[in-house]
């Protein structure tokens, strides 16, 4: 065998594990069936402009450790996710906060705000929910959820609101303070030069073969390494013989603008029933500071949909049915013993970045103290 490790995926969980492992003095091979790295974290350079190819990611943690480690490899800027929603043309500032409530309802204290939420709670108050919806009012009464919640959700799982399971949205983050900053944690920011630069830098010097296909060759690549770190979908591994799970998928429409500015801000929302796509993306604005230089932007419009073979499998649908099915494949996949499963694929479970970090540093520890 020529490597150590063959590890199957050239996005954040497999470049995190594979530097790891070459940092030990493995030897590790890395296949990519796409013909680039960074996976869905890949951007690219458009009209000079950094584009998320497969929708916007904004790093965020409150993991010192994770912080410290993706520093090694990027500089990071200081862009500070503060997203709008868009509801026919009325403008609310995301997450929940005093600047929502104030354009709601005119409130202007918090104690009005909490007042006003806790009337609507209590007007339509369901002791035990049962779908999504039950649970939203719960949380935010009825003027949020039929404006910020319902359509937006709807258009995310193509699914009624009250055919959701009320799980999905255990918590929504309300805030009586007026502050626009989405993520409650404490580090945040885009890497300077873009994720595939850091993908580069984690994947430096490290053999990396783009466009292979490794379940179409299995046998083949098997037999050149000692184990496997396999990232791509845990059911097509199995051939699906248990069968499909199910994912959500988004389809993007991303254009050149002659403009220098189109909507003001990185990521609108927009949370009406009529509007066709969940969400715009202006790319310039995740440059912290940017004042929208230049002529062009670049725009990205998503639209949910659900996953069919051929498609980039995006959320894991969560339900009691697909759990089960993935419990299924997960004893499978202990059995496979020389096989490891990482990331969000392998896992079956929706994973921000800095958990994937984690969750690589922790496979590659266990990895190499059991060598």
């Amino acid at each position: 065998m020529q490597y150590d490790w063959l590890i199957v995926g050239a996005g954040l969980f497999g470049a995190v594990f594979a530097r790891q492992m070459a940092d030990a003095g493995k030897r590790c091979l890395v296949v990519e069936k796409r013909p680039h790295i960074a996976g869905n974290i890949y951007t690219e350079q458009v009209a000079g402009i950094a584009v998320h190819r497969y929708g916007a990611h904004i790093f965020h943690t409150n993991d010192e450790a994770v912080w410290r480690y993706v520093n090694r490899f990027a500089a990071f800027n200081r862009y500070t996710n503060s997203p709008v929603a868009n509801y026919r043309g009325e403008i609310y500032n995301l997450p929940f906060n005093m600047n929502t409530f104030n354009r709601m309802w005119g409130v202007v204290t918090p104690a009005e705000a909490a007042a006003k939420i806790e009337q609507q709670r209590a007007a339509h108050y369901t002791e035990h929910p049962q779908n999504l919806e039950e649970q939203a009012i719960n949380l935010v009464g009825t003027d949020i959820y039929e404006k910020l919640v319902k359509h937006y959700t709807e258009k995310q799982w193509g699914r009624p609101c009250t055919e959701l399971p009320a799980f999905i949205i255990r918590r929504l983050p309300v805030r009586f303070v007026y502050d626009n900053n989405y993520f409650d944690a404490l580090y945040q920011g885009i890497p300077a030069e873009g994720y595939t630069a850091l993908a580069e830098k984690l994947l430096d010097g490290i053999e990396v073969r783009l466009g292979v296909d490794y379940l179409a060759d299995r046998a083949a690549l098997d037999a050149l390494a000692a184990k496997t770190v396999y990232t791509g979908p845990i059911d097509a591994y199995f051939g699906y013989r248990l069968g499909a799970l199910q994912y959500r998928s988004v389809r993007f429409e991303t254009e050149v603008l002659d403009t220098p500015n189109y909507q003001g801000n990185a990521v609108v929302n927009y949370t009406d029933a009529d509007t066709p796509y969940t969400r715009i993306i202006e790319h310039k604005h995740f440059v912290f500071g940017s004042t929208a230089p230049g002529t062009k932007t670049v725009i990205s419009r998503e639209y949910s949909a659900e996953w069919a073979p051929g498609d980039e499998p995006y959320y894991p649908v969560n339900d009691e049915a697909n759990g089960a099915l993935y419990a299924r494949y997960r004893a499978l996949a202990e059995a496979e013993g020389r096989v490891l499963f990482g990331g969000r694929l392998g896992e079956y479970k929706y994973y921000d970045m800095d958990k994937v970090i984690a969750r690589a540093l922790e496979c590659a520890a266990a990895a190499l103290a059991g060598d």
